[in-house]
């Protein structure tokens, strides 16, 4: 008789943890997102902070109790800004813990790598202010969103601000591209060659051999012609070197405009006023502070979780820009429970709906913080852009501070050049371009 009630207890007790162990309110759930960084290697100094924004965001969420209750897991994959690394931490994460939320792959190359993959995977790839310019057409890239801007809106915001320093008229001017000679630093030369032939200006193309570090022929050149604008589409070693080879040459630093990942505290701050006058275009605001550097701080540093070494990195533009990231791929998911189930742990797929469906207005961004950094935007089916706003930020000689308008590409030359290109990458790659209905 002891026996059997014994065993009914037992019973009980097992079933009523199978009860517990089935709910899914009781299960742990956990959002898995992947973080492709480079914290060594050639663009290391760029890495670092991009990457320790990444995370620090992350952090945050799961501070305030995660997205709708769900927890995220994230683990970092070292690629060193090598394709090769980056796809083999592409293939040993994306079906992890559930599947990989989206790539953000931290490199133009590596984005070149995994887009065909992305599409029998059935994974996003999130590359917000690089990657392929062509993606931004959600008709033939279902699976990619270069969010905020890609390297042709760059540099049609740049031509922008010198247009308006040399009062409207380039015709017979100079201006040289000093890239970085590999698929990222290759991506401006379309759009550039567009915009000569519009304006004017002749355009010249110098290309440097990685890391960087060798740029003494580069700048004999520049002293030579005489361009009247240099473009640095640059990161880690090669920026600093480029600008302390202007400082050599004599070249006026405030004729200097960088890409974003060529623009970040930590490529000048060792220069100091060396560099007074070196602009760099932002996507969007991300040389402004918000709401969202007081609570990470708060939440994050001071409880001494934060990614970086010293809170003293919040407010640094290649930080600010990691945060922003995972702003868009956490608000992404938020987005997919509103129509998939509010604290569920999302697919892949339906992260990508959320990506393809992201509506931050002004309201929004105000209460996550990034009202001052992010213009209101949204996504669509065709449009995996969302908004290209960008400004110019220049060094003066202590920091970055903010001294353009608003600028944003001109859509009669961007809109032509991204389906020019993205039919052709449909045709090489026989993809079945999706039709999209208002």
């Amino acid at each position: 008789m002891m026996f059997k009630k014994v065993a009914i207890a037992a019973a009980t007790v097992a079933a009523g943890m199978g009860a517990l162990m089935a709910s899914p309110a009781a299960m742990a759930q956990e959002q898995f997102v992947p973080l492709l960084v480079y914290r060594t290697g050639q663009f290391a100094p760029l890495g670092i902070p991009w990457a320790d924004g990444k995370q620090d965001y992350l952090k945050l969420i799961n501070a305030k109790g995660g997205i709708n209750g769900v927890k995220i897991k994230f683990e970092e994959c070292e690629t060193a800004y090598d394709t090769a690394k980056g796809v083999e931490c592409y293939e040993r994460l994306k079906g992890k813990d559930g599947g990989a939320s989206g790539f953000d792959t931290q490199s133009t190359g590596i984005t070149f790598a995994v887009t065909d993959k992305a599409v029998g995977d059935k994974i996003p790839v999130v590359t917000p202010g690089y990657g392929l310019s062509q993606s931004a057409d959600g008709k033939v890239f279902e699976w990619n969103f270069p969010l905020l801007g890609n390297y042709w809106t760059a540099a049609d915001s740049i031509i922008q601000d010198i247009l308006k320093k040399e009062k409207g008229n380039l015709k017979g001017k100079k201006i040289t591209l000093v890239y970085h000679d590999s698929p990222y630093g290759k991506e401006p030369i379309p759009l550039l060659q567009k915009r000569a032939a519009k304006d004017g200006f002749e355009l010249t193309l110098l290309p440097v051999t990685a890391p960087g570090v060798e740029q003494k022929s580069t700048w004999l050149q520049i002293r030579q012609n005489r361009p009247d604008y240099v473009l640095l589409w640059s990161a880690g070693v090669m920026t600093p070197t480029a600008v302390r080879e202007a400082q050599a040459t004599g070249y006026p630093r405030e004729k200097m405009y960088a890409i974003w990942w060529g623009g970040s505290d930590h490529d000048v701050k060792d220069i100091g006023a060396g560099a007074k006058g070196y602009n760099t275009v932002t996507i969007h605001n991300t040389a402004e502070r918000d709401k969202v550097h007081e609570e990470v701080k708060a939440q994050v540093y001071d409880k001494n979780q934060g990614t970086a070494k010293d809170a003293k990195e919040l407010g640094q533009l290649a930080h600010t820009r990691g945060m922003m990231i995972s702003m868009l791929q956490v608000e992404a998911i938020r987005t997919a429970q509103e129509k998939f189930g509010k604290g569920k742990v999302m697919s892949p797929e339906q992260v990508r709906w959320g990506l393809e469906n992201l509506n931050l207005t002004q309201a929004r961004l105000n209460e996550l913080g990034f009202g001052k950094i992010i213009r209101p935007f949204k996504t669509s089916c065709d449009n995996h852009l969302g908004a290209d706003w960008a400004r110019i930020a220049t060094w003066d000689g202590a920091k970055f501070t903010v001294t353009s308008d608003w600028y944003q590409s001109d859509k009669t030359l961007i809109d032509p050049l991204v389906k020019e290109y993205a039919d052709k990458y449909a045709k090489e790659k026989n993809v079945k371009v999706r039709t999209c209905t208002p």
